[in-house]
């Protein structure tokens, strides 16, 4: 009891510190303190002291080595796939509200910095589905480094404009999903969208547990009762046979198929595939032969203790779909609110990213995040390969921190035998962006180039950039990355600074988390003496 006194002090201070922060936060300008968004549904039966100290250890990451510092004149192409799933900082906003800090690979710095809206302009035509903003200013962390953004957005589709959708909801029901934070609040998630269905829409619900069944066929999307009904039935029990629920949400997606419209597969689960078949090299392949057949997969993670995020977030990337974590109601409003069209309907697959650097002009460079959607450099151009989706209006961000030739940052010593970099071929141009994509119904991949040159250099960086820089920092800091540049004061003041639009209050509720971060770092610490 006398180790927990460190703690509960820490507790109050936590307490204390976001009184302070919504105090300092609206007297700030532009920034207004968002609602409140802490998990509604986190489980009361651990007291603050406990969650502090204790993580849960029963959930399940996959391992995340975070990319290195590479010298150009040895390696001077990065080639990554894109990626839209947030669901690593909605869940990592769930154990921090809960008190506690995030295992380190439950941290993927590029979710935490696409779930944010950047701002980007549109393309102005069709003919390219998406445009391409890139950004060189000084790293908020480091006076010799610099960082590189690289920003897609789609083209933007309302929601009334999306074609006729067909959607399968395929939900746990096992005992696991009693809690309040999964299935009550899956239930409570789902019927916010339903008021958004149209009457050209079907939706079909698939529950599996010991065993899976259908609790509502094929059903056009204005018949709400009906579709409410269902929702009202479900209960949870039993075992997990996701599996055998999978194979029967896949055959009624293709049973009720539309033709050049949206088909696609909603699973909402905490992971815990116990029974049937599990392994996620089978379930991998079925769902690649799925999504061959234009039945995409969404994947929607809920609850804590045994949460599965390497199933979920794997099963979606093979199903070109993408995963999300919801932790309140305010993210089920995000994801099936503000980001439905997004979600839904895809604009281009395929999405691959390669930045060749000049060794004349950059030293050094390191993406930060993407782990696992890192690609060879021959996989650019092989349309075999597959890569991410963006959806209508999705931002997608990308930061690369770099040091300039002569800058004294550079961490890496050259080669004795290394030739004399050249910038023959590029004078003036730091680095040279290239971006393949298939469009929606398209097999043959179309190429984008961009350079980035001395011209677009900036003294400072933007609004959104600082935004970016203090997620990435964050992302970084959670990680226990060894460089990680800023403490969670000033990323808190970094973010503080950007004068972004903030519609929704996702950066004002940033600032706050980071805050709760520091404080039960504090806590966490004082714990340990």
């Amino acid at each position: 009891m006398l180790r927990r006194a460190p703690v509960l002090l820490a507790v109050l201070l936590l307490m204390l510190s976001a009184c302070a922060s919504k105090k300092a936060v609206s007297d700030e300008a532009p920034l207004e303190v968002a609602p409140e968004t802490a998990a509604a549904y986190a489980p009361a039966d651990m007291d603050s002291s406990m969650r502090m100290a204790y993580p849960p250890d029963g959930e399940r990451y996959a391992r995340i080595e975070q990319n290195r510092v590479t010298r150009v004149v040895d390696q001077p192409v990065s080639t990554f796939s894109v990626d839209v799933d947030t669901g690593s900082y909605s869940n990592v906003r769930r154990m921090l509200n809960a008190g506690y800090l995030p295992p380190a690979d439950a941290v993927r710095a590029e979710e935490f910095i696409n779930y944010f809206d950047y701002d980007y302009a549109p393309p102005t035509q069709r003919e390219a589905p998406f445009a391409v903003h890139t950004e060189l200013a000084p790293a908020p962390w480091a006076p010799n480094r610099h960082l590189l953004l690289v920003g897609l957005k789609g083209y933007e589709l309302p929601s009334e404009a999306l074609p006729p959708a067909n959607l399968v909801f395929l939900i746990d029901t096992s005992g696991s999903m009693m809690p309040a934070d999964k299935l009550p609040l899956l239930i409570d998630a789902f019927k916010q969208l339903v008021p958004k269905l149209r009457p050209q829409d079907r939706v079909s619900i698939v529950v599996y547990a010991g065993s899976a069944g259908v609790v509502l066929e094929p059903t056009p999307g204005d018949r709400e009762r009906v579709i409410l009904a269902a929702l009202n039935r479900l209960e949870a029990g039993g075992s997990t046979n996701g599996g055998a629920g999978i194979d029967l949400a896949y055959g009624l997606a293709r049973e009720a198929r539309i033709d050049s419209g949206i088909n696609r597969v909603i699973l909402a689960t905490d992971g815990d595939f116990n029974v049937g078949v599990h392994d996620l090299a089978t379930l991998k392949a079925r769902i690649a032969e799925h999504r061959e057949q234009g039945i995409g997969l969404t994947t929607l993670g809920f609850g804590d203790d045994n949460y599965n995020d390497e199933l979920s977030e794997q099963l979606a990337d093979i199903g070109n779909g993408n995963h999300a974590y919801i932790d309140s109601l305010n993210e089920a409003n995000k994801v099936f609110g503000e980001e439905l069209s997004s979600t839904l309907f895809t604009i281009a697959h395929d999405v691959k990213v390669q930045v060749e650097f000049n060794p004349a002009l950059v030293a050094e460079y390191r993406l930060i995040g993407y782990e696992n959607r890192l690609l060879a450099r021959e996989d650019f151009n092989d349309d075999r390969v597959d890569a991410g989706e963006i959806g209508a209006g999705h931002d997608v961000t990308a930061l690369y921190e770099i040091v300039l030739v002569g800058s004294g940052g550079e961490r890496t010593d050259p080669l004795r035998y290394t030739a004399a970099a050249t910038s023959a071929a590029g004078a003036g141009e730091f680095a040279f962006v290239k971006l393949r994509y298939k469009t929606a119904q398209g097999a043959d991949s179309q190429l984008l180039s961009i350079p980035v040159t001395r011209a677009q250099i900036a003294e400072r960086a933007s609004a959104r950039l600082q935004q970016a820089a203090a997620v990435a920092a964050f992302a970084q800091r959670l990680r226990g990355a060894q460089d990680a540049g800023l403490d969670f004061e000033a990323i808190a003041d970094l973010a503080r600074e950007s004068s972004l639009p903030d519609r929704h209050g996702h950066r004002a509720e940033f600032v706050e988390l980071v805050q709760r971060a520091s404080a039960i770092a504090v806590g966490v610490t004082a714990a340990s003496h």
